[in-house]
């Protein structure tokens, strides 16, 4: 096999040889604005050559530490060598006969696999897609083939895709929605259980927020219209925002008992990502529904919809499908990002980034009181930044704080409703001493305001 250049082979270190972008970047840089549609920006605009484990390493030779993972796509690593494999064996085989023409087995293994890794002991059959957004997509249809219903409800702060249905799934309006419309109809937003800013406090969010939301989709709309309840167990776009304890098991027995589909979209937090396979197992939600891309295949274009088979059967022959859906290489990067994940106990390293993470980021938000919040679990851990002695979002120096960050050969991001958020996603196979040194550039760029 070809000697691999990223991956495992690079070295874990952070390096900083030039400003960051560099000249090679600001060049290629220059060659995207020119080439490139205005409406793809970028977080960071130096140009990758190589990555792996914890590092991405840019044209101009500067190594940064990856507290990013693709927004939460490289779990396992950037070239992890049993996706490199698995997919490299594949691409000598064929690369694409469209499984609705000719099938083949690759896209059944991730099918049984989604049935094994899923929560439930249930019948579950799969259908696989390209992205989260048609993933979604598609879990509305099956909904609404299903029950014979229209509706959709969704929450607060809550973001599903940048496709015409799943716009209007999403909350937020800049950048994902701003001069898009009209959206599709019969879609209904309902308050979410956001602990840190409940009027009443985080004591009584789960209880007031379920019943809000209860009484909104039985008042409003009808829980006999209602067709799916999609959430994400843990935010992403959105904040990063934990619903608060008891929440979630209260909205999918209201659903349960009304003949409504529940939706888990893990598309952000599945895979081991919080130290478990799919966040909605820490409150024991089986899902009717559970849509699933980002970290599936180690970074190959790949999606999913898993569910109960009787609701998975619900759609016609041929309703479901699509060229390219579970493409034979990126089904063959599924298998080995799988594979990783057993092996190396991913799980259990997200729960130490978690130790670690937190641990740190306690102690910094003792000591700056812009720190509002800390939470997430696993490696999904975000911090909200407020103005000093209130809780007014601070989207300003949260900018400044990811700028300082990525000067210094940290890769951040941030999101949220309110534009204050930093995130925290960094591959589950970094290793310590570089999670310890991203920490430690943090920690500087908030010393430094």
């Amino acid at each position: 096999m070809t000697e691999l250049s990223g991956g495992p082979s690079l070295p874990q270190e952070r390096r900083v040889v030039t400003a960051i972008p560099g000249p090679k970047s600001q060049e290629l840089l220059a060659r995207k604005n020119a080439a490139v549609a205005g409406g793809v920006g970028s977080v960071l605009p130096v140009f990758t050559v190589r990555a792996g484990g914890g590092v991405i390493e840019d044209v101009d030779g500067n190594s940064l530490i990856d507290f990013g993972s693709g927004i939460a796509v490289t779990s396992v690593g950037s070239s992890a060598e049993a996706v490199v494999r698995r997919a490299s064996a594949q691409l000598a085989d064929f690369t694409h006969t469209c499984f609705m023409v000719t099938p083949y087995e690759g896209y059944v293994e991730v099918c049984e696999e989604l049935a094994r890794l899923t929560p439930g002991d249930h019948a579950k059959k799969s259908a696989l897609f390209n992205s989260g957004a048609e993933a979604v997509e598609n879990a509305v249809k099956i909904a609404r083939s299903y029950t014979k219903r229209q509706a959709v409800v969704v929450f607060d702060h809550g973001y599903h895709g940048r496709t015409n249905l799943t716009m209007a799934l999403t909350a937020k309006n800049m950048p994902y929605k701003h001069g898009f419309g009209p959206f599709a109809p019969e879609v209904y937003r309902v308050p979410l259980a956001y602990p840190y800013r409940w009027l009443t406090g985080p004591e009584n969010c789960a209880e007031e927020a379920a019943a809000q939301a209860i009484d909104m989709i039985s008042k409003q709309i009808g829980a006999e219209n209602v067709a799916a309840i999609i959430i994400e167990p843990i935010l992403g776009e959105g904040g990063f925002i934990e619903p608060a304890k008891g929440f979630l098991p209260r909205i999918a027995e209201f659903a349960k008992a009304n003949g409504i589909v529940f939706v888990a979209d893990e598309i952000q937090s599945g895979f081991c990502r919080t130290g478990q396979w799919f966040a909605c197992e820490d409150e024991g939600i089986v899902p009717d529904l559970i849509t699933t891309a980002k970290g599936i295949a180690g970074g190959l274009p790949l999606a999913a919809v898993t569910g109960r088979a009787e609701i998975m059967d619900a759609a016609h022959s041929g309703g479901l499908g699509g060229t390219y859906g579970g493409n034979p290489v990126a089904c063959a990067a599924a298998l080995g990002a799988i594979e990783t994940m057993r092996e190396l106990d991913l799980n259990a390293k997200a729960k130490r980034i978690e130790e670690v993470m937190k641990g740190r980021l306690a102690a910094m938000q003792e000591k700056y009181d812009i720190i509002g919040d800390l939470r997430g679990r696993g490696a999904m851990i975000a911090i909200e930044l407020v103005k000093s002695g209130t809780k007014d979002p601070n989207p300003e120096v949260t900018a400044a704080v990811a700028k300082a960050c990525h000067s210094a050969g940290l890769l951040v991001l941030t999101c949220g409703t309110y534009g204050n958020v930093l995130r925290f996603l960094p591959p589950l196979v970094i290793g310590e001493d570089l999670l310890n040194e991203g920490l430690d550039v943090l920690e500087s760029a908030f010393a430094e305001l």
